[in-house]
């Protein structure tokens, strides 16, 4: 029995070392890769971290470039809309008779000797309805 043993824990001890061997070949061999390749590594951490972890990344950047594309976008058109209305107000204040067309197309109202017939498609009445029923 005790050489059972010894046999066992000989075997352990042998196999324990090998394993110790190729755990130092491995090692060498990752620290030789590290050291030939280190100076490129470096820069793909460098890269990475610009890239992507960083407060001033790249994709942040990205995404705030579209944001203010938008933002301009959106300006753009507001100021159209504040041109069209400025001019607009200009009209309004320079004729009276301006006035006067606005109310009678937006608000339908009419003189005293007029009537007012409302054409509408057959679209616009299934809309209504629809907007009725609901």
């Amino acid at each position: 029995m005790a050489c059972f043993c010894r046999v066992i824990v000989g075997f352990f001890l042998s196999s324990q070392s090998q394993l110790l061997k190729e755990m130092k070949i491995q090692t060498k061999t990752i620290i030789q890769f590290i050291s030939h390749y280190k100076y490129l590594i470096v820069v793909a951490i460098g890269l990475l971290l610009v890239g992507v972890v960083d407060e001033y990344s790249v994709v942040r950047m990205l995404k705030y470039n579209g944001q203010i594309n938008q933002l301009e976008g959106e300006i753009e058109k507001y100021n159209k809309l504040d041109k069209a209305a400025s001019d607009q107000l200009q009209e309004l204040r320079r004729n009276p008779k301006a006035i006067e067309k606005i109310a009678r197309e937006r608000y339908f109202m009419k003189a005293d000797d007029e009537d007012i017939y409302v054409i509408t498609s057959d679209k616009d009445l299934e809309s209504q309805s629809n907007a009725k029923t609901e």
